[in-house]
This record gives C-alpha cells, sequence and structure tokens, in this order.
C-alpha cells in the first residue's frame, strides 16, 4: 500500500529543472512544516486543528485503496501469523538466493544504503508518535496495551533502547544529519503519526488500526538488516525491530489484541472496525523504505551535495582556477549550472569516472596527504562522491576511508567488527548525561502532588521530549508506576 515508483517519480522534480535550493529557499514544504511544528515542541490548539483536518484528508484520500485485514476482527490472529508465515518464507528464498550468489537487493553500495538511512529518517525520529496520546488514559484497561507499546518504543527509558535515540544516533554515526534537501514526501509519514498522538482520543480507532498495520513484521526490515550488516553499516535499529514485533508475545501480536479490546460491546454497525481498516491504509501512507531504495540517483545525489557547497563555497576560491574557461567561483554562483560543472571537472581530467578515486584530482583535494578542501564534506557526502566516481566498483561496498582489496573478498560485517572492537560501542545508562531540562524536571517533580507529577511525566514523555535525558528519567519512573 505504500506510494508505488511510479507515484514515487512524480514527486521528485523533473531532470533538470531542481536547482538544489528550492527546498530552502521556498515555503512550498507543507508536510515538512506541520512534521517540524508537531514535532519540536508543544502544538498549539490551532496547529492541532490542523493535524486533525490533515488526518481526515489523508484518511478520505486512501478510503478506495484496498486494505490487507481479514473481513471481520475475528481473523485478526490468523492473519497475523498467516503475515509472519509469508515474509518468513519470503525471508528464507532471499537468503537463498545471496547464497546462490545473488547480489544485494536493496543496497547497490554503501553511499546507496547511507541514502536510504537518510531518506526514511523524518518517519523513524518520530518511531511510536502514533500512541502518545493515549498514554494519559493509561488507567484504562482497554488501552494497556497501547500504552505499553508506548512505552517499549521509548526503551522503557533506557538510552540504548529507545529507538528515537538509536536512530537519531545512527545519522549521527555516519554523518547524515542535518537532513537539508529531503522532498517534502518524505514527512508524509511521520507526520501523520504526530498528527494522530497529539490527538488520539479523538482518532482512537484509527491509532489502534494504524498501529495494527504498523507493527506487523514487513520483509523489508528484515533484507535492510541482513544488507547493513553485510555493508559493515550498524543494523541494531532494524534487528531490534524484527524481535519487538514478534507474533508470540511482541508488538504484532499486541496489535491484533489492543484492536480486540477496544471493539464496540455494543452494535455500531461495524463503524470502528471501517475506522479501524482507514488507521490500517494510513499506517502505508507515503514513501516507505522500499520507495526510498528505488528512489537511490548517484548522480543526482552528487548534484545536491554540490549546490548546497556552492552556497557556502561561493567566493571562497582563487580565481587563477579554471575549468571550462570559467572560475570555479562563476560556477558556484549559478547552482543550476552545477551539471555542467560537474560534466567539465570530467571533460578536464579532474573526475576520471570507473577508476579508482586516487586517479582523479578532484579526490585527492577532499582526501589525502596535504588535501586543501579536508573537511568540506561530511563523512557521508565523501561516501556519495566516493562511490559515484568509481562506479560500478563501489558494489564491493568499500568505506571512503579505506583501500579497496587487490582481490575480491567477502567485507567484515557489523557484527564482526563490533566483536573486533573495531566498530566502537552503542548505547549506556543514560543516567550520567548533562541536560539543564533533567535538572528542571526532578526539582518540579519533588515540589510537586500526584496530579502535578503525572502531568510532568507525560509531557517530559511526548515526541518531542522522550529521546532527552529527562524524557528518557520520565519513561523509567512512569515505567516503574505503570508495572508495580
Amino acid at each position: 500500500m505504500h506510494i508505488g515508483r511510479q507515484e514515487w517519480q512524480h514527486l521528485q522534480p523533473p531532470p533538470g529543472t531542481d536547482d538544489g535550493t528550492a527546498a530552502l529557499a521556498t515555503p512550498q514544504r507543507p508536510l515538512a512544516a506541520l512534521y517540524h511544528r508537531l514535532a519540536d515542541g508543544t502544538p498549539d490548539e490551532a496547529t492541532l486543528a490542523e493535524a486533525r483536518d490533515f488526518v481526515r484528508a489523508q484518511a478520505r484520500a486512501l478510503a478506495a485503496t484496498p486494505v490487507d485485514l481479514p473481513a471481520t476482527p475475528d481473523g485478526l490472529l490468523d492473519w497475523m501469523e498467516a503475515n509472519t508465515r509469508s515474509v518468513h518464507a519470503r525471508y528464507a528464498a532471499y537468503l537463498e538466493e545471496r547464497r546462490q550468489g545473488a547480489p544485494r537487493r536493496y543496497f547497490t553500495t554503501r553511499a546507496h544504503a547511507l541514502h536510504t538511512l537518510r531518506a526514511i529518517a523524518p518517519t523513524k525520529l518520530v518511531d511510536g508518535a502514533w500512541l502518545y496520546g493515549l498514554v494519559a488514559h493509561w488507567r484504562s484497561p482497554r488501552v494497556a496495551d497501547l500504552v505499553r507499546t508506548y512505552v517499549e518504543e521509548l526503551g522503557e527509558g533506557a538510552l540504548d533502547k529507545n529507538h528515537v535515540v538509536l536512530y537519531r544516533s545512527l545519522l549521527a554515526r555516519y554523518a547524515l544529519d542535518p537532513l537539508d534537501g529531503l522532498d517534502d514526501a518524505l514527512y508524509r509519514q511521520g507526520a501523520i503519526q504526530l498528527a494522530l498522538g497529539w490527538n488520539a482520543p479523538e482518532f482512537l480507532p484509527e491509532v489502534a488500526g494504524f498501529n495494527l498495520g504498523y507493527e506487523q513484521l514487513p520483509l523489508h526490515l528484515l533484507i535492510t538488516a541482513y544488507e547493513l550488516n553485510e555493508l559493515g553499516l550498524d543494523p541494531y535499529y532494524f534487528q531490534l525491530h524484527v524481535t519487538v514485533d514478534n507474533a508470540d508475545s511482541g508488538h504484532a501480536r499486541r496489535a491484533c489484541q489492543a484492536v480486540l479490546d477496544l471493539l464496540p460491546r455494543e452494535d455500531d454497525g461495524g463503524a470502528f472496525w471501517r475506522r479501524v481498516q482507514d488507521g490500517c491504509r494510513l499506517a502505508n501512507a507515503g514513501p516507505g523504505t522500499v520507495d526510498a531504495v528505488q528512489g537511490f540517483d548517484p548522480e543526482a545525489e552528487v548534484l545536491r551535495i554540490l549546490r548546497q557547497k556552492a552556497r557556502a563555497g561561493q567566493g571562497a576560491h582563487s580565481d587563477y582556477c579554471r575549468v571550462a574557461g570559467r572560475s570555479v567561483n562563476d560556477w558556484l554562483a549559478a547552482p543550476q549550472d552545477m551539471p555542467g560543472f560537474l560534466q567539465a571537472l570530467q571533460d578536464a581530467g579532474w573526475i576520471r569516472r570507473g577508476q579508482p578515486v586516487e586517479a582523479s584530482r578532484f579526490w585527492t583535494l577532499l582526501q589525502g596527504p596535504r588535501a586543501e578542501m579536508f573537511g568540506v564534506f561530511s563523512a557521508y557526502e565523501l561516501q556519495v562522491l566516493h562511490d559515484w566516481i568509481r562506479g560500478e566498483a563501489a558494489a564491493d561496498g568499500v568505506p571512503f576511508t579505506d583501500e579497496p582489496p587487490a582481490q575480491p573478498r567477502r567485507r567484515a560485517t557489523f557484527r564482526a567488527l563490533l566483536h573486533s572492537g573495531q566498530a566502537g560501542a552503542t548505547g549506556g545508562a543514560g543516567d550520567e548525561l548533562l541536560d539543564p531540562d533533567l535538572d528542571l524536571l526532578q526539582a518540579r517533580l519533588r515540589e510537586a502532588g500526584e496530579d502535578g507529577r503525572q502531568a510532568l511525566l507525560l509531557d517530559a514523555m511526548s515526541p518531542a521530549r522522550h529521546w532527552t535525558p529527562a524524557g528518557l528519567a520520565a519513561t523509567r519512573q512512569f515505567w516503574g508506576v505503570l508495572t508495580r
């Protein structure tokens, strides 16, 4: 039910028409704008109303879309088990293909994988947000499974289990932030999650249906974890979801039970179940992981990166350096000319496609002894340039910091690097983190009465704050009350 390849391409600017600055220079990014107003703080009443209208509009737009649910709620558990068996069978077939020598299905290069992680970030950075508004109703037994799921998305307050903390760490680890220049469509799914979460009591059937659809095990999760590990990239965020969303005692099973617990005991003519179906459709709105994988265009990403740098680099170069008769400053002053600049660099021999990067004079400006442009490009940007220059050879997944092997060989997986101590540690307790908000929260909790303490904890557990040290501490306290 994700937006397909054809629609994904429709969302992209026509080739040669995007100068790379439109996303930053114009306000025509309604999804990103709503997303940030819901994600970065506590929204005001006008924003909450806009979010409600947004959910209704999205549901109407998807109303005719087929939904993969049983005809009646009675079949939910069988439906979940059938989906799990299907995914496991298809994953087994994938693994057999790989054993027989098939190439990676998703990620052609290391840069391709990193680009995908960046593209899906707006969704992953609000993981679990659709359930937030139900936490205030934690005493109601009919939403107990949904509240528990939200707290588990927050890692029960553990720094190394909070899903958003893990994804933020993944972005930082591979220099994938800031998320400048992402297509507005990539914010659709995250905006839906946030809009539901901040208005959850009003959209209770849709929230339950969204949770039902979103928490089922998808094939892309297993393949993503496998291929990230194969490329030496940290797969833990995705592996964690494979285990947490299991069909026995995990979120997939609990999502089914939550719907069954919430079904009206009085005959409502099936209205609640129809709204659950609407919510399940919403769980698949907007470009997803597979769409992000298919949307990677190496040269388009190189051009985006160069346009981004042009704004900072314009005027910083000496006029003696000329390419195709124009100074570098002149090229950089016209972001729309970046395709021509890139071609001119190749024509002049500054970039030699399909050869080792050391053969390109442009690369030696970025990396190596006395690199004059060292530090201009982030690690992610260097990987994109590295793999684009190398072309088909970049399928070996070599990091830009490593020399390609003399003979083809199997790369060390992330797990192997972790066991050898080369991958670095992830996680930690979080209690020792400095945070003025944590000190303030603890002081206010000491002074507040019972109702005041609950309000403080719930506020700190919002999508805007739960991943901070204060939010993690609040989640631990809330979890302690919930499990007493």
